[in-house]
């Protein structure tokens, strides 16, 4: 018997199919896609007030503007990001920038195909609203680096 194997080729010999799965949370996919975003120039995320904030409320919430939807079975992930514009930047342009910079973003880290990324303005900032904006966005970076070395 020990002869018959001898002449047969290994690669003849078929191996059980193996099923890889791996499972994504969606913190990980916003904490991605606010990375990316949070290198384009006059844009914000739409947040909570400062107050709120300022006050811890919805700390875990931080990247509500970020909506996620999974699709297991087609290996691909959906992207709703709401987010204020600066007075004087032409949409379509910048829109065209979030979506490329979302989709390699998103796509690089974790191998999945980008569905949609669906870009809803919200508002538009005028010059005073842009600075309210930058100094909630300075609180939200530094409650949220406070978070993650909490217990180090």
């Amino acid at each position: 018997m020990n002869e018959k194997f001898k002449e047969m080729d290994p690669k003849e010999l078929e191996l059980p199919e193996t099923t890889f799965s791996r499972d994504i949370e969606s913190k990980v996919f916003q904490a991605l896609v606010f990375q990316a975003i949070s290198k384009i120039e006059g844009i914000h995320l739409v947040s909570k007030g400062l107050i709120d904030s300022l006050l811890g409320r919805d700390t875990q919430e931080s990247y509500s503007a970020i909506h996620i939807d999974q699709d297991q079975k087609k290996h691909s992930v959906s992207i709703k990001l709401e987010l204020n514009i600066n007075f004087g930047i032409a949409i379509p342009e910048k829109s065209d920038e979030i979506q490329t910079k979302v989709i390699e973003a998103i796509s690089t880290f974790t191998g999945l195909h980008v569905n949609c990324v669906h870009v809803v303005f919200k508002n538009i900032l005028s010059e005073a609203n842009q600075k309210d904006e930058e100094i909630e966005e300075e609180v939200l970076e530094t409650a949220n680096s406070e978070e993650e070395y909490e217990g180090f």
